[in-house]
């Protein structure tokens, strides 16, 4: 609803209502169904690590543990309209789905008892153990809950106070195993399940799963292939390895989500910014493969200039660190997997996948871009290794603003500065569609 008055969006407090009681309702339902499936079963195993022996008991940490369903109940009344409210609450219900999937088909049990506790703590894990048991572990739903809620809170909580906040959900994290909630491979797992919500649905509105198309792209078919294959190598070894290998688990979930990009999902998997930033829950979600993504920008251009200049104040390189940004003053970023350094500059990304052809109207668009940026400023034109979606970009820009006669002589002349370039039929043939096309 809209204030006719002030003109801006009232906050929608009786649907906050409404998905608070659903959701609630839906809680306590779905979750002490999968406790009792759980009772059913003669044996329900535990993954535990023997370190976690010498993890303490701290009673009064039941008190930061508890305060999530403070903060999960104010959530909905602090949301600011009924957009962000719509995507909080999916948020949500579908880590409450996931998770309480996983415990239906997957149970886990936790694997001692607590000793007894009095007190004001005493009373907290007495009102606990109305309706909890010692199952439903991995994925913490609890950490899945308290990643989704901080997300919340620090979008709409002043700067100064994410600091407090953050301090205190690292508490309530932690508290899962000192109360004797939750084993230590419940939380890693439950922080991937939140990870997951908040990418999933962006609180701007939308889905991210809603738009997308399985590609009849040959070689982004065989590209998904190769990660889904390099996805189950590390899942099948964490699993047969188990102990500390199955940390192997967070890069199998990575590449698998990186073999979706390029199955269907396209760029929108990095939700990277326009202004070339790629939020913490991707970065976080998708950290082994971003970090290898990295190194392998820096290990392939050893040896090779950082940039090079092509014509007219523009520049082609590898992606930059903060020292290599100091002759420009905007880049060009066409990585959609890494994330800029800090820039004083203008930066404009336009993420295209690695290794793939990328669509000849985005093409277009960096050329648009590159010469628009170079009349105004000395330009950086980069991906991951200056090797290839840059000089895509770079060529198609050099033949039609008239700077090369064809594609062809664009390459030749790119490739005498950079000898190293890399580019696929498959590109080459998206690049003359982009010359090709309307000027």
């Amino acid at each position: 609803m809209k204030d006719l008055a002030a003109g801006v969006e009232r906050r929608p407090i009786g649907r906050a209502f409404v998905w608070l009681a659903a959701l609630g309702v839906f809680f306590y339902a779905s979750y002490g169904l999968a406790n009792w499936l759980a009772t059913l079963r003669a044996h329900v195993p535990s993954i535990v690590f023997s370190w976690e022996r010498s993890v303490p008991f701290i009673a009064w940490t039941i008190i930061p543990y508890w305060t999530t369903n403070l903060f999960y109940s104010l959530s909905f009344f602090i949301c600011r309209n009924r957009r962000e409210l719509d995507a909080h609450g999916r948020r949500l219900l579908t880590a409450q789905i996931i998770a309480v999937t996983c415990f239906i088909l997957l149970p886990l049990k936790f694997s001692w008892p607590k000793p007894d506790t009095d007190g004001i703590a005493g009373f907290f894990f007495e009102t606990l153990g109305a309706f909890d048991k010692p199952f439903n572990q991995a994925p913490s739903l609890h950490v899945a809950l308290s990643i989704a809620l901080f997300s919340l809170y620090a979008r709409i909580l002043p700067r100064w106070a994410t600091i407090a906040l953050s301090a205190w959900f690292v508490l309530v994290v932690a508290s899962v195993m000192t109360t004797f909630q939750h084993h230590f491979i419940d939380i890693p797992t439950g922080a991937l399940l939140g990870l997951f919500c908040i990418w999933l649905w962006p609180l701007e509105g939308g889905a991210r799963l809603t738009g997308w198309q399985v590609t009849h792209d040959a070689r982004r078919r065989t590209l998904a292939l190769r990660y889904m294959i390099a996805a189950a190598f590390f899942a099948a070894a964490g699993l047969a390895l188990h102990g500390g290998w199955l940390w192997l688990l967070w890069p199998a979930f990575a590449f698998l989500g990186v073999s979706a990009a390029y199955l269907a999902l396209g760029p929108a998997l990095f939700d990277k910014t326009p202004d070339g930033r790629i939020g913490w829950p991707v970065r976080l979600m998708l950290a082994p493969y971003l970090i290898g993504a990295w190194i392998n920008s820096r290990l392939w251009t050893i040896g090779t200039p950082r940039a090079v200049a092509v014509a007219d104040g523009v520049f082609l390189g590898r992606f930059p660190s903060r020292r290599d940004l100091e002759a420009f003053g905007e880049v060009v970023d066409l990585t959609s997997e890494l994330s800029r350094p800090r820039f004083a500059g203008v930066w404009t990304s336009l993420p295209m996948l690695d290794l793939a052809a990328p669509p000849a109207d985005r093409l277009r668009a960096a050329a648009r871009v590159i010469e628009s940026a170079r009349a105004q400023r000395s330009t950086l034109v980069c991906c991951a290794l200056g090797y290839g979606r840059s000089v895509l970009a770079v060529a198609v820009w050099l033949t039609r603003t008239g700077r090369a006669d064809t594609l062809d002589a664009a390459i030749a002349m790119l490739r005498a500065k950079r000898p190293r370039l890399s580019i696929h039929p498959d590109q080459l043939r998206a690049a003359r569609e982009a010359v090709d096309g309307d000027r």
